[in-house]
């Protein structure tokens, strides 16, 4: 038992030096995140950040907490209804220097992980007016078919983002057929 104390420490001790300012790993419903939501808010006021930072911040952590909810491919069986998801993931938001930086992993199902591929990809390479651009023509249309929300989360969250979105995909041994998507935001 003392070892697991231990290790609990050697946690907490690590996401100080990393200057953690929220993590969740587990699962994420849309009232887990409303009342997420609300932390964040808190400790983002508490820690100091700025008004139009702590907006951008909070913005992504919606954004990157509804792409769990809604695509990640581990749930916990609600009678079928997707509104009503629980699906698991992680979420974590912490300093560098003036900047920070937001992680978001969660598993998905292989074949999609091309599809999604092809939506970030062209957004590494977009100036700022460019995002800006292809967000506004994203609002005049029609929400893709393939997606459960209004189909601008990426581009909220690279609108926000000081440097290009980072990603990667990480086959599961473990669950064939399952791939770990990570994406990184910077702001």
């Amino acid at each position: 038992m003392s070892q697991l104390l231990e290790s609990d420490s050697a946690f907490f001790d690590l996401a100080q030096r990393r200057n953690v300012l929220f993590y969740h790993k587990g699962f994420f419903s849309n009232n887990i995140v409303a009342s997420m939501g609300e932390v964040v808010k808190l400790q983002l006021e508490v820690a100091g950040v700025s008004g139009p930072t702590r907006r951008k911040l909070f913005s992504s952590f919606i954004e990157l907490s509804q792409n769990i909810v809604h695509y990640s491919s581990s749930a916990l069986e609600s009678g079928g209804d997707t509104a009503g998801a629980i699906r698991e993931g992680a979420v974590c938001i912490s300093k560098h220097g003036e900047r920070h930086v937001m992680l978001c992993m969660n598993p998905i199902a292989t074949e999609e992980v091309d599809a999604l591929r092809s939506r970030l990809e062209p957004l590494r390479n977009m100036s700022l007016d460019e995002i800006k651009q292809a967000y506004k023509v994203s609002l005049r249309t029609d929400t893709p078919k393939d997606s459960k929300g209004a189909g601008l989360g990426f581009l909220t969250m690279a609108r926000d983002a000081s440097a290009p979105l980072e990603f990667a995909f990480h086959p599961r041994a473990d669950e064939p057929g399952t791939t770990l998507f990570c994406l990184m935001a910077i702001i």
